[in-house]
């Protein structure tokens, strides 16, 4: 059967995602039918308020996974970093497409990075990872709650709602918006998000057609970089309560990650990196979980879970 139904969000760049994998399967396979299906999930229905008091990651992808296990919908697509580091039973991530910039990006209103913002400047994110390292550069920001796509939030900046916002350059960059960016911020001083950056392409775990069609969007270095993260995710066993980034790298055979745990208010980082053989990327994970909660990770994560 040459038909296929991708589940996706509604937003400006779920759509530009679940598009770009659609155009990816038909050039590829040339005969087959790509439908999209949008889903609204809890996230898009939560609009004021953190999202770390609400359920956290999973709230951007149960109601689609739930279409993949009810055989409404034959692929997913999500952004890596909102998906949990244990996937919902009978699901699996059947491929990983090439990364975009994993870095985050400062928008600022009136175009200062992020050290020429003013004393006590309003920062927007939700997200407790960027509030955690932001508070840790420069203790005088106030961290805001901005909430809606990335449209809303650019928007919000325009309109003075805060002076700048920390976004991901990955969705700027995507949607064309690269020109709103003040700074990339190296990840020697904002390490990303778990999987920043990438896609996770998502099926039945027992669905062999679809694996198959979707092997094309598979992107080996960008896989093995991605597993070693989740596997340090999973290892600490983080909520969505506790600042945690990572980020791997591969070169000459070899991985290197970065981890970081945090507490939100930045007054303390616990980070540490390793590196060993690619082919052990997902033991690499475990390790450098293993180092920070050896170092007090495992505290902070007990206080913020």
């Amino acid at each position: 059967m040459n038909h296929i139904v991708i589940g996706t969000r509604g937003s400006l760049l779920a759509r530009w995602q679940a598009a770009f994998v659609a155009r990816s399967l038909r050039s590829a396979h040339p005969d087959l039918v790509v439908e999209e299906k949008i889903i609204v999930t809890e996230g898009d229905r939560l609009s004021t308020g953190p999202l770390w008091n609400a359920g956290g990651k999973g709230l951007w992808v149960k109601e689609i996974e739930a279409a993949l296990l009810a055989r409404e919908i034959d692929l997913a697509v999500h952004s890596m970093k909102d998906v949990p580091g244990e996937l919902s039973a009978g699901l699996a991530l059947v491929a990983i497409p090439p990364r975009a910039d994993v870095r985050d990006a400062v928008v600022s209103r009136l175009g200062q990075g992020l050290d020429g913002l003013p004393k006590s400047a309003r920062i927007g994110t939700t997200s407790l990872r960027r509030a955690c390292q932001l508070k840790a550069i420069r203790p005088d920001f106030e961290i805001e709650i901005l909430r809606g796509n990335l449209d809303t939030r650019l928007r919000k900046v325009a309109d003075g709602v805060v002076d700048a916002a920390i976004l991901a350059c990955a969705g700027l960059d995507r949607l064309e918006f690269a020109g709103r960016i003040t700074e990339r911020l190296p990840i020697e001083r904002m390490l990303p998000a778990v999987g920043q950056g990438a896609l996770a392409i998502e099926a039945r775990s027992d669905d062999d057609r679809v694996r198959v069609l979707a092997q094309v969007l598979n992107d080996a270095g960008t896989a093995l970089a991605v597993t070693a993260e989740r596997a340090f995710l999973t290892r600490l066993g983080a909520t969505c309560r506790t600042p945690v980034a990572g980020y791997a790298t591969l070169a000459d055979g070899h991985v290197t990650i970065l981890g970081l745990v945090g507490r939100p208010d930045g007054s303390q980082l616990i980070a540490d990196e390793i590196s060993g053989k690619s082919s052990e990327a997902a033991d690499l994970g475990v390790k450098l979980a293993d180092a920070l909660l050896a170092r007090g990770a495992g505290a902070i994560l007990a206080e913020c879970g």
